[in-house]
């Protein structure tokens, strides 16, 4: 396909819409320890334009603001506050939409709430979603008929970040985690940020490698 020939203006839109979607990158720019030109071409091969000047121009002129930077300071005063906790054999299952099978749900998850078990129900666009115990699978599933049920993942642990409650006031937070987990390559199979808590759920295998990262983010 032929490379598109855009004026500068239009070019540096299209460079900070890219950068404002890639943290990693913005904040390489934003801390001047990307290299621009090798930056550049990246965007140039992604988005099929030729004006490299123009790019590593619209890269040099990418916003740090005032309000970035309070971001940044309010991100790291947040995590030097939060500690990480780790749940080992856990599971998630699929389930279809519906009020039949959340009354069917209804008294396991009670019970299992009682027995201080892991539960969590989250609704999403295309089903229910119930995160679980290993050990509690086959009573949630029992609890269902076979055709609700679209899929049981298993071998999974749960690593939440527990902030302090400035968290709910401080932008920035979940994608600077997600940020540090995806650039080692970690796969983030459910993710959810509630009041204090920030929860991945990732494959066991992943577990060490998101604890140093983590761990060295905190620290």
């Amino acid at each position: 396909m032929a490379k598109v020939t855009e004026d500068a203006g239009s070019v540096a839109r299209r460079v900070r819409d890219y950068l404002d979607a890639r943290p990693v990158l913005a904040d390489a720019i934003r801390m001047h320890i990307g290299n621009y030109s090798a930056i550049a071409r990246r965007i140039a091969d992604d988005l099929e334009l030729k004006q490299l000047d123009a790019i590593v121009a619209a890269c040099r002129r990418y916003p740090r603001g005032r309000g970035e930077v309070h971001r940044e300071v309010g991100v790291r005063r947040v995590l030097r506050k939060s500690r990480i906790e780790t749940r080992t054999k856990v599971a998630a299952i699929t389930v279809t939409q519906g009020a039949d099978v959340l009354q069917r749900l209804g008294d396991v998850v009670e019970e299992l709430l009682d027995e201080s078990s892991l539960c969590r129900v989250i609704q999403v666009s295309r089903g229910v979603v119930v995160i679980v115990d290993e050990d509690s699978v086959a009573r949630v599933v029992h609890q269902l008929r076979e055709s609700q049920v679209i899929g049981v993942r298993k071998n999974l642990t749960e690593l939440a970040v527990t902030s302090p409650e400035s968290i709910e006031e401080t932008p920035g937070l979940l994608t600077t985690l997600t940020g540090v987990l995806s650039a080692q390559g970690i796969n983030i199979v459910e993710a959810m940020s509630c009041f204090t808590d920030t929860i991945f759920l990732l494959d066991s295998s992943d577990l060490h490698p998101a604890l140093v990262v983590l761990s060295k983010l905190l620290d």
